[in-house]
């Protein structure tokens, strides 16, 4: 019982984490008539989320889009035929085809992404997504990638992967409340001078 307790007390406390950090953000939506006042509700849910997805307790309504993914001749890392879902919760707004209101069972909002944040359904001239992290120097493997172990002030590369691939969160924190003005891309490094390319890229 206690410690179903202590399990109870950490979410909470991380979900008003994550708020605190959402709030005034591009992602605090709570000023839009269609949020009802709430921060977390247009992506997360209490309760009964969407199962069968990766992110957790998923609220909003996903894409079913088909997705144009980055190809090159010198790309050395192995790229998915479609977007995973961690990336597909982002792309569930920016591709443009799902309305933002379309969460917990609305499926007939009319306010769609756009501007800079609207990316689209062809990912072709994009940073590749759903790319396998290649570094290495053996065959398939790209020696100019940063090894996995790469330590950074907030973790390695590996911290930042997604079953050891590149998707949308790792460059980008949906929660990133440090995103406010200087940061409007909700970028995990700044920006200025490459820094977070270089985390990855050894140039």
């Amino acid at each position: 019982m206690k410690k179903a307790i202590v399990t109870s007390m950490c979410l909470i406390l991380g979900a008003g984490v994550a708020s605190a950090q959402i709030t005034n953000s591009a992602h605090d939506f709570s000023n839009e008539t269609w949020s009802n006042g709430t921060i977390c509700l247009p992506c997360h849910t209490t309760h009964d989320g969407e199962t069968a997805f990766v992110a957790p307790l998923w609220n909003h309504e996903v894409t079913t889009s088909n997705f144009t993914m980055y190809t090159s001749d010198t790309l050395d890392g192995e790229v998915d035929a479609q977007p995973a879902d961690v990336s597909k919760a982002c792309l569930s707004c920016h591709d443009g085809t799902v309305a933002l209101e379309n969460f917990g069972g609305n499926t007939t909002g009319t306010t769609y992404i756009g501007g800079g944040a609207l990316v689209g359904t062809d990912l072709s001239n994009d940073h590749p997504i759903s790319v396998t992290y290649s570094a290495g120097t053996g065959t398939g493997q790209d020696p100019e990638l940063n090894p996995t172990s790469a330590t950074y002030a907030d973790g390695t590369i590996a911290d930042y992967l997604f079953a050891n691939k590149v998707e949308c969160a790792t460059c980008h924190d949906v929660h990133n409340g440090g995103a406010v003005g200087g940061n409007p891309s909700l970028l995990v490094e700044d920006p200025a001078g490459s820094t977070i390319c270089l985390r990855c890229h050894a140039k």
